[in-house]
């Protein structure tokens, strides 16, 4: 089993970064990049940093369930991200954490998506995030956990504050 951090050692890592944003606030600004090739068939290949992921349509809407569909990836990266940050406000509020669980699950109506029906939004009607804990905390500590997580959490404050994304379309003509 790993050899979970403790206070200090998050305090020591993340201190010198917090004085430097507070001394030069744009060195705060950070790009972060993801990057996907069209694949064989209706697929997209996401390099993820680690491993290469896969992904396709989902059987909704005429996959096979072989590959991964993007609302799967935006769970995923939504668990990841939600017990990244809760594990790092556990340790920083002094709650020990013997196992944890993150799940994400969340409702889309395919009507949307296949344009049947003009009056469906595309996307997730819902998303419930839950956490299972062993831990030592009370019902206070865990309202503070839960509170600063949701607050901390890139993946989760991006998805509820309908963050705006822009579009562009570069051309390669490569028919010349």
């Amino acid at each position: 089993m790993e050899r979970k951090m403790n206070f200090d050692e998050l305090r020591s890592l993340q201190a010198p970064l917090k004085n430097q944003y507070r001394i030069n606030p744009e060195s705060a600004v950070v790009t972060l990049r993801a990057q996907a090739k069209v694949g064989e068939g209706i697929s997209c290949k996401v390099e993820t940093g680690r491993a290469l992921s896969e992904a396709g349509l989902h059987p909704a809407t005429g996959g096979d369930g072989s590959l991964a569909c993007s609302g799967d990836l935006l769970l995923e990266a939504l668990v990841a991200c939600a017990g990244v940050t809760m594990s790092a406000v556990a340790t920083a509020i002094g709650i020990s954490i013997s196992d944890a669980i993150v799940k994400a699950e969340g409702d889309l109506d395919f009507k949307g998506t296949l344009g049947v029906s003009k009056d469906v939004p595309v996307g997730f009607k819902a998303i419930r995030l839950a956490f299972e804990l062993d831990c030592d905390a009370d019902s206070e500590q865990i309202e503070a956990l839960k509170k600063l997580t949701e607050r901390y959490c890139v993946v989760y404050q991006t998805i509820v504050s309908s963050t705006p994304v822009t579009t562009q379309i570069n051309i390669e003509n490569s028919a010349s």
